[in-house]
């Protein structure tokens, strides 16, 4: 039978700059020797589409410009305080989302703009066991605990008394699989557990951080990006340092005072 599962999340691809291009600008823009101290290709990405709108890759290339801020930290830091944040869009993150329940996957896919979306689909992949997530206030109750585990038990053997109805694994037919599989998924409960992958870029990431570890959002979707939001201050330092942490409910809670960027 199926068994109760966290939310895990991986971070499995990012932007990388290709450097024998960016030397290349670098040249055509007249500025070869130009360095970063930026700790990631995606903060690096971010500075320098935005550093060639004005040309401050120093001071010699743009009249009006006398002074520039030296490091990467600094010159994202004034990007994110002003609001410009149409440069963070060329930073991309890639992440797979496991052990998720429907209803959190319905909850992330109304973040569009600025993302990708690839979930596991029901119709091709057969249930059998049905996992699931308990919230707290399920956890916390053992009568509720035991309805929730008898119901996901009980789902399980449906599915497999289907399969058995169907004889899908003596089925040679994929097609025929495909149908029976569809029409069975639609006794699969909300609270199954499923995968999700999910790329962003660094302007929605925080759109999204700030909105989904709020105490008011739904509390798996709180954890998810709770642990997202750590990942990005940990893994993008220059253009998440501004968030604060507060824990609320036992959750963390993103803040900033940089809200529209």
């Amino acid at each position: 039978m199926g068994k109760i599962v966290k939310p895990k999340i991986f971070l499995i691809g990012e932007s990388k700059v290709n450097i024998d291009g960016l030397n290349e600008l670098m040249h055509h823009l007249g500025a070869p020797d130009w360095k970063s101290d930026a700790p990631s290709d995606i903060e690096l990405l971010c500075e320098v589409f935005g550093r060639a709108c004005y040309k401050s890759f120093g001071t010699n290339l743009n009249p009006n410009v006398t002074r520039v801020r030296k490091t990467s930290k600094s010159y994202l830091t004034n990007i994110i305080e002003k609001g410009d944040g149409s440069i963070l869009e060329h930073g991309v993150a890639n992440f797979f989302i496991s052990d998720v329940s429907r209803a959190f996957t319905h909850e992330l896919v109304r973040h569009r703009v600025g993302t990708a979306i690839s979930q596991e689909s029901l119709r091709f992949v057969r249930l059998t066991d049905l996992n699931w997530y308990a919230p707290v206030s399920i956890q916390e109750s053992p009568e509720a605990m035991t309805i929730f585990t008898k119901t996901m038990e009980d789902l399980s053997r449906i599915q497999k008394e289907l399969a058995t109805l169907f004889e899908l694994d003596e089925q040679p037919d994929f097609a025929v699989k495909k149908e029976i599989t569809s029409a069975m998924r639609r006794i699969a409960p909300i609270g199954l557990a499923t995968n999700i992958g999910w790329s962003c870029n660094m302007r929605i990431l925080r759109n999204v951080i700030e909105q989904r570890t709020a105490p008011w959002a739904e509390e798996e979707i709180r954890l998810v990006f709770g642990e997202i939001g750590r990942i990005a201050v940990e893994r993008w330092p220059n253009l998440f340092a501004d968030y604060r942490v507060e824990i609320q409910d036992g959750l963390p809670v993103y803040i900033t005072d940089n809200r529209k960027v």
